[in-house]
């Protein structure tokens, strides 16, 4: 059906490029392409963000107003979703970001992120068939909906290594060309140069936590990170300068410009571009398509008054937030929503969240954790149980996880650590508050999670948002794989957290069903996956609809189900490697690239 008429819109002159959304995978696109010679327009639905005046102390200090009304992310009273665990219950809107946290604004995500700066292996890339090949055809079951992402780890390196680069990325190689380098991650892929920057210095958790893994037989590294350790200036001529390790990074803006936001990263070289213009509080409610439904020919969205335009271009970039990009794509009428009951379509299809679950280690007073004294990524992890690195044969399940001490902060409103028995309110709990907010170190399992038949995204048949278009409904528990994982790899953890010499050592693995009023992480992805098969993929190797060859949609959404690692390192490598397929051959081109 034809989309193309939008009644009292206002027609503006096309554009070459209009890209949704100006967060990270916004800023690297238009970068890329008017440095190609591209004319680029990019569309934000919220409000301009710049590190001075915004993200400035002490008001960026306000743990109340950011961390816990959260104020950088996506207005719930005016856009949100609805949600249910099984596709029998009638699902509700969510009021209140609590689970997970979609950004808003220019930078989006990437401002209040903690800065965790993973590749995933090539084991996450090409699942099923490494998955087949090791284990047999009949290790998955039917209900899992594993594939392969079209692109291998060898694709990937050269745009991980611009993204790292771009970032000044903190850390320490594991594997340079095929050589292991002692310190670093020894099961990473081949990387082509070490990272930009050294890695930030050890917390004194971190290093109790490396001596106790080492002692077992593990292999701890230092957590690549985006707080960085040092002054450093990127290859678009930015200065970064070293963390403070103040301890307010995730779900904050940072005031000292050591965290590699697109404000300090990208932006500011960007903004010089003639070629590029920027238009904020736009709020795109689809993509335009031609009477044949192959061909976008722009977008309609409504401006801060609520007056409708249309915006035609030639070609359309889809990259907000893994959510939002497939809410657009079904709006839009882009490719076949997936229905669950037959297994058909592909929008919607392969939702996956993150499997994680932490171990508490209560000290005594002599050790002092000094949990105040840290960034959004400082820490030491150890990769023995990521992806496919250790025998999954005889365990019944697939994916891992990677596991470490990187406590992020000791705010004084979120950490309280206390042990089991401790009363919920009162001086008792006053009383334990004081005694361990200094003596306790919290181990992260930070798992995979599986794509699943029954775990969907689609439009909601009831609920819309203040423009009256459907919210995106989400279905989602948590599949019985990664609850086995979980429990599996908290007990690992535990036996580490024994050896650190914990007074008290308790294990919290992932407990079904899914809550969404329990922050766990931001890691949504799937919707839009990306393939070789355009029966199970909703965007080709490089991006594209399938449907609509001048869509491109990236970002987490590409993801056919996700890895144990934190997904912004890939999110900017797709960003890089989609970049290069629009500039050297669509651009030369237009067409279908695969």
């Amino acid at each position: 059906m034809a989309t193309n008429v939008t009644p009292n819109a206002k027609r503006l002159p096309e554009a070459e490029v209009v890209i949704l959304g100006m967060g990270l995978v916004g800023s690297i696109l238009a970068r890329e392409l008017t440095r190609a010679g591209m004319n680029v327009l990019a569309l934000e639905r919220g409000e301009p963000r710049a590190t001075v005046p915004d993200f400035q102390g002490p008001a960026m200090h306000d743990e109340l107003n950011y961390a816990v009304r959260k104020a950088m992310m996506q207005d719930t009273a005016r856009e949100t979703l609805t949600f249910r665990n099984q596709a029998s219950q009638t699902a509700l809107p969510m009021r209140r970001w609590e689970s997970f946290l979609p950004g808003t604004g220019v930078g989006g995500s990437a401002v209040h992120w903690n800065g965790q700066t993973y590749r995933f292996q090539d084991s996450d890339l090409r699942m099923r068939t490494l998955t087949e090949q090791r284990y047999g055809k009949k290790f998955l079951s039917d209900d899992l909906l594993v594939q392969d992402w079209g692109v291998s780890a060898a694709d990937l390196e050269p745009h991980y290594d611009r993204f790292e680069y771009l970032m000044g990325t903190s850390g320490k190689a594991g594997n340079l060309q095929g050589k292991k380098v002692a310190g670093g991650n020894p099961f990473e892929d081949p990387r082509s140069r070490d990272y930009p920057t050294p890695p930030q210095k050890e917390p004194y958790g971190s290093a109790i936590f490396r001596k106790a893994a080492e002692g077992l037989g593990y292999h701890p590294f230092p957590q690549p990170s985006c707080n960085l350790s040092q002054a450093y200036t990127n290859p678009e001529g930015l200065q970064m300068q070293p963390c403070m390790f103040c301890g307010f990074c995730e779900r904050f803006g940072c005031e000292h410009y050591a965290k590699s936001s697109p404000q300090t990263a990208l932006l500011p070289a960007l903004y010089k571009e003639p070629r590029f213009k920027l238009r904020t509080q736009c709020q795109v409610q689809r993509i335009l398509l031609d009477d044949t439904g192959k061909r976008a020919t722009g977008v309609v969205y409504a401006d801060a008054a609520g007056r409708l335009f249309e915006q035609p271009a030639r070609l359309v970039i889809v990259g907000m937030f893994a959510l939002n990009n497939v809410r657009m794509l079904l709006l839009s009428g882009i490719g076949k929503p997936y229905d669950p009951a037959t297994g058909q379509g592909v929008v919607g299809r392969g939702y996956a969240y993150q499997t994680t679950s932490a171990v508490q280690v209560f000290f005594d007073r002599s050790i002092n954790i000094n949990p105040f004294m840290r960034s959004g990524a400082s820490g030491t992890v150890m990769a023995d149980f990521v992806g496919d690195n250790f025998d999954h044969g005889p365990l019944g399940f697939v994916g891992g996880a990677y596991i470490g001490e990187v406590m992020s902060h000791g705010r004084p409103i979120e950490f309280h650590p206390t042990p089991p028995g401790t009363p919920a309110w009162g001086s008792g709990w006053k009383r334990a508050v004081a005694e361990h907010y200094n003596h306790t170190s919290v181990l992260n399992i930070h798992g995979s999670s599986v794509s699943m038949r029954q775990n969907y995204l689609d439009l909601d048949p009831t609920y819309k948002d203040a423009w009256g278009l459907p919210l995106l409904r989400l279905t989602f528990d948590f599949p019985a794989n990664d609850l086995k994982m979980s429990a599996w790899l908290t007990d690992k953890a535990v036996s580490i957290g024994r050896a650190m010499g914990g007074k008290q050592v308790v294990g919290l693995p992932r407990k079904g069903p899914y809550s969404s009023t329990q922050y766990q992480t931001t890691h949504n992805t799937g919707g839009t996956v990306m393939g070789a098969d355009p029966a199970t993929s909703a965007v080709n190797r490089f991006c594209q609809s399938w449907d609509v060859p001048n869509v491109f949609v990236i970002g987490a959404s590409n993801f056919p189900q996700n890895a144990s690692y934190n997904p912004t390192d890939t999110v900017g490598a797709l960003a890089y490697w989609t970049a290069q397929a629009i500039t050297q051959r669509w651009a030369k081109q237009p067409g279908a690239l695969a």
